[in-house]
């Protein structure tokens, strides 16, 4: 009921560490994998790495913003593998000039900055979804699971650019989630998960001094979470794991938070 074994699926911004994560825990699953990332040469050792497993996987250079790059792509996917099961929209990010620094105002925002994050973390999404999200139609099942984030549901200070667009791309997750139920059958589902915090390449700094210290970004967050600690990124495969499962085949619309308790508390 939980299992993916055999299933086809495809990640974007492969080369990632939450990418990378629930990639090799897909392959002990038993998933075939189609990993999507700007250089082929950045998922060489991951695509090693799940090969030791046994795992298989096959590693495609694409831009997420291109739709003639995506169609392409997805036109090999098809010939390697013969279908599209799962699509995990993972790539996103975002950058110095969409955030507002502590001695900044909303008023220094880069415009230019802003609209580039936007592009990649709502149309990185939307633009992969109608690509592949095509095949699924067609086939009449898959499942497209997209990465949200804290920044949707809660005011996070600074990231006004990564917010937007987040929240934006949330929804777009509930839109096409009806869009293709309505029109092409219980079997199409669309999700999405929104990890709390989590310390990455991206963020360590910002989180955490050399000594392995909080710093004071860290321990705000950490005052607003229940737990009283930072995700691990393997915490996420589970719940990844469960949505592309036949045990969540009536779940579609859906937003699900993975966040030790942070979008629940008041922090009082």
């Amino acid at each position: 009921m939980y299992g993916i074994k055999d299933k086809i699926a495809i990640i974007t911004g492969a080369s990632g560490s939450m990418a990378g994560s629930i990639a090799i825990s897909f392959a002990k699953a038993g998933a075939k994998l189609a990993l999507l990332s700007r250089k082929e040469s950045s998922l060489i050792d991951l695509i090693q790495e799940i090969e030791k497993l046994g795992g298989t996987a096959k590693a495609y250079e694409s831009d997420i913003l291109d739709e003639e790059s995506l169609t392409g792509v997805k036109d090999k996917i098809l010939a390697d593998y013969g279908r599209i099961d799962i699509l995990l929209n993972i790539a996103g990010g975002n950058l110095p000039g969409a955030t507002i620094g502590v001695d900044k105002t909303i008023f220094d925002l880069s415009i230019d900055a802003f609209k580039t994050v936007t592009d990649l973390n709502l149309n990185g999404t939307v633009i992969p979804s109608i690509v592949f999200g095509k095949a699924m139609s067609e086939q009449k099942s898959g499942v497209i699971l997209n990465y949200s984030s804290m920044a949707v549901e809660r005011v996070i200070t600074r990231v006004a650019g990564y917010s937007a667009s987040k929240a934006a791309m949330e929804n777009f997750t509930r839109w096409m989630a009806v869009e293709m139920a309505l029109k092409f059958g219980e079997g199409v589902r669309v999700n999405a998960i929104a990890p709390g915090f989590f310390i990455g390449k991206q963020n360590r700094a910002l989180l955490t001094n050399e000594d392995g210290s909080y710093t004071q970004r860290g321990e705000d967050i950490i005052r607003n979470t229940p737990m009283k600690r930072f995700g691990e990124v393997e915490e996420l495969n589970g719940a990844v794991q469960f949505l592309c499962s036949d045990a969540a085949k009536f779940i579609t619309g859906i937003v699900l938070p993975i966040d030790g308790g942070f979008s629940a508390f008041s922090g009082v």
